[in-house]
């Protein structure tokens, strides 16, 4: 199948790319590349891509394709909370009219990625995909919106599938640092501690980022009718943890660390455990990675490739890179590339 990966050189279209070619697909990539430099050890294989910001693609750009997977996103909270506007801009105009010229375009497949965190505060109960959606970010609402909207396009020759990742983790050679378990191993790496800055208590579902990727790959493999408008929990009820349990696997996993929960950012209301066994029953899908697995692999990335203080608060932080890019004169202030900047 030809496929067009939307941010190709994020932290999961790197990871995702070499994993479709490996199951025959013919992958085009479409990136911005505000993050293609965020490599942490051997530099990736891109496949070809369009350097395109995602509020600028055309119609033309799409044709020929027989499905679109949409990664792209400004994919941090604190960012969101910063600049909510720009936010809805990318996560949610921009997707819709992609989905909306991948229609026009004749593309057959839309998959969408979403998260789990559109279920914001949802207390013990395990959450299916019927359960109320109560986003509590800007983030999170944009992608609930994204859902609402894309929908309203299917029809029988134009079918998007929504898939709710929980948070991701792992390593991948275009590193995110700014989510949960990949920031407390390389906090435990450069600091020795494992810093959980609110009480611990507030229940996460994580999901290894290639477990995402095949989870991307089942639902390409399935019949278009049987998942048309579906949505799907991406992750493992093994992977519901507590903050503080989290922080136990990375205390675990890094030699010498010791666990330090503070407190000093108050209760965090986002709050949810997820069933995922609508993925399984209906795309024989199986999350592989574990949570104590997952630290295990960082602990030994960070090590290998020599991690510093400097590029993971810096570099492989969201927020902290684009503004310097802003400042550098290669961002406006609406997130788009300058005309002038270099490539």
């Amino acid at each position: 199948m030809r496929v067009l990966v939307t941010g190709h050189q994020g932290y999961l279209g790197t990871v995702m790319v070499p994993m479709l070619q490996a199951e025959g697909h013919d992958v085009v990539g479409l990136d911005s590349g505000l993050f293609a430099d965020c490599i942490l050890g051997p530099a990736p294989t891109d496949p070809p891509g369009l350097a395109v910001d995602l509020r600028d693609v055309t119609e033309e750009q799409l044709t020929g394709f027989e499905a679109v997977i949409h990664l792209a996103a400004l994919s941090n909270d604190p960012l969101g909370a910063l600049a909510p506007e720009i936010t809805y801009d990318i996560n949610h105009h921009a997707s819709v009219r992609l989905a909306r010229l991948a229609k026009a375009a004749g593309v057959s497949r839309f998959l969408y990625a979403s998260t789990c965190s559109v279920y914001g505060s949802a207390g013990e109960e395990l959450v299916t995909e019927d359960a109320p959606l109560r986003p509590l970010t800007p983030y999170a609402e944009s992608k609930v919106r994204v859902e609402d909207d894309v929908a309203a396009m299917a029809d029988s020759d134009f079918s998007p599938v929504f898939l709710r990742n929980a948070t991701a983790f792992g390593f991948s050679p275009r590193l995110r640092a700014d989510i949960v378990l990949n920031n407390l191993v390389g906090h435990a790496v450069l600091t020795g501690d494992v810093r959980v800055m609110s009480d611990g208590t507030p229940w996460r579902p994580l999901v290894h980022g290639r477990d995402i990727a095949s989870a991307f790959i089942a639902a390409m493999a399935a019949p278009m009718d049987a998942v048309s408008c579906e949505a799907y929990n991406v992750g493992s009820e093994e992977n519901n943890f507590t903050v503080a349990q989290i922080a136990e696997s990375v205390v675990d996993a890094v030699p010498g660390s010791k666990l330090l929960i503070t407190g000093e950012s108050g209760p965090d209301p986002r709050s949810y455990r997820v069933d995922f066994s609508a993925i399984r029953k209906a795309l024989g899908y199986q999350a592989q990675w574990s949570i104590p697995d997952g630290a295990v692999e960082l602990y030994k990335e960070y090590t290998a490739a020599g991690l510093t203080s400097d590029d993971f608060f810096k570099k492989f932080t969201r927020l902290p890179h684009l503004e310097k890019l802003q400042k550098a004169g290669i961002l406006d202030e609406s997130m788009r590339r300058r005309a002038d900047a270099p490539a």
